[in-house]
């Protein structure tokens, strides 16, 4: 190898391994994004909550990976079927599978910042969020209006999380069960009951409440017990199909990208990679010849076989291959059978090549003339050809034999 390629290569190493020593050094950043999956452990992940669930309620908790409306047609299940998510949404289907589980006399449980518009329609609510002038921050204070279980100082989240509320509700149908606020300023409800049939269906539009940094501040897990309190006793099945994580690796390079320090050993080989490629690859390439694509020859060929044919005077074998040649293209370009030439195939034959039934009689006879003299002469196979070419090209059709 060039002494310059080692110089350059050896140069470049040592580039990668600062730049990986400067990378690995540095403090991850927290991972912020809000995936309320139940095996996740970042902040906004729901670990916590699920696993402090599981250990009071056993078997009573049920984990469901499935779409609520393949669930629901599978088995009769009874119970509190539970939602939270940054968004919740059902298609029409998989909502009127739901509604007639609520009315049969089971309860939905959904919090989410966003829900679907046909599920708002239904129940006759919109929703709204915003944002405080005062530092542009979205941290809210949570409780509820039920005496017996309101806290006595709000719980807070003071993370850059939507700040979602109800704008407007069924007063008549709908009950208000908590709400949100900042500052201890006006609050606006984010926690409603809609009784429907049998059943209920309970709204909530602050998810976080779930997450591991809310159940891990302070006392906040007790504004999460006390949600809970509104669950009707029996079977619980958490949904962990609708939800903005995966509990699941989804690409084999999980585990390399998913470790900062693997991830930059995997960029680097990659990087040596193509550095070899390219400094290898130029030293060894050689000249690539032209290789000229085969010629097609055919029509020198039917010269030469026709120049044979004329000059032993071989009319009438001339004359038979173009009325066979003829025959073909009328198989091939008008669809038509040729082993019964008779009145109805000449008609047939005149419409779809836009010829008069004149000319197509004629044009037979000529061919029958021909093919009844044994050994026609020059004039009689040009004067064919001609009647045959005339034919043809009378619709513009092209490609003559």
């Amino acid at each position: 190898m060039h002494r310059t390629y080692k110089f350059a290569i050896a140069i470049f190493v040592l580039v990668v391994i600062v730049l990986t020593w400067l990378e690995t050094s540095v403090k991850e950043e927290i991972n912020w994004n809000p995936s309320y999956t139940h095996s996740d452990e970042i902040p906004l992940g729901s670990k916590v909550f699920y696993e402090s669930w599981k250990r009071t309620s056993g078997d009573s908790l049920e984990l469901l990976k499935i779409p609520p409306y393949e669930f629901l047609n599978s088995e009769e299940a009874k119970g509190t079927y539970f939602f939270f998510n940054k968004g919740v949404g059902f298609d029409d289907d998989e909502l009127d599978h739901l509604l007639n589980w609520i009315a049969e006399g089971n309860t939905v449980f959904i919090s989410a910042h966003n829900y679907s518009q046909n599920l708002k329609d239904t129940l006759n609510i919109e929703t709204g969020s915003e944002i405080d002038v005062d530092g542009f921050t979205e941290a809210q204070d949570l409780n509820f209006y039920n005496p017996n279980i309101k806290q006595k100082d709000d719980a807070v989240f003071d993370k850059q999380v939507t700040k979602s509320f109800f704008t407007e509700i069924d007063t008549l149908n709908h009950t208000a069960l908590g709400f949100t606020r900042k500052d201890k300023l006006l609050p606006k409800v984010n926690f409603i009951r809609a009784e429907f049939g049998e059943g209920a269906i309970l709204l909530h539009t602050a998810p976080q409440v779930f997450s591991n940094y809310f159940m891990l501040k302070e006392d906040n897990y007790k504004y999460t017990g006390n949600l809970l309190a509104y669950l009707p006793a029996g079977k619980v099945y958490w949904d962990a199909y609708y939800k903005s994580g995966k509990s699941f690796y989804s690409s084999s390079l999980y585990i390399l990208l998913n470790n900062r320090s693997l991830k930059w050993a995997y960029y680097a080989v990659l990087l040596c990679i193509v550095l070899y490629i390219i400094f290898e690859g130029k030293r060894k390439q050689r000249a690539i010849p032209v290789i000229d694509p085969p010629k097609n020859r055919s029509y020198e060929y039917t010269g030469i076989v026709s120049s044979l044919y004329l000059e032993q005077n071989r009319f009438q074998e001339l004359g038979n291959k173009k009325i066979a040649l003829f025959l073909e293209f009328i198989r091939r370009e008008y669809r038509l059978q040729t082993s019964k030439i008779d009145a109805e195939f000449k008609q047939d034959l005149a419409a779809k090549s836009s010829n008069s039934l004149e000319a197509t009689n004629e044009l037979f006879k000529k061919i029958e003339s021909f093919q009844k003299n044994k050994n026609s002469s020059k004039q009689e196979f040009l004067e064919l050809s001609t009647y045959i070419n005339h034919y043809k090209f009378t619709d513009g059709k092209s490609g003559a034999t």
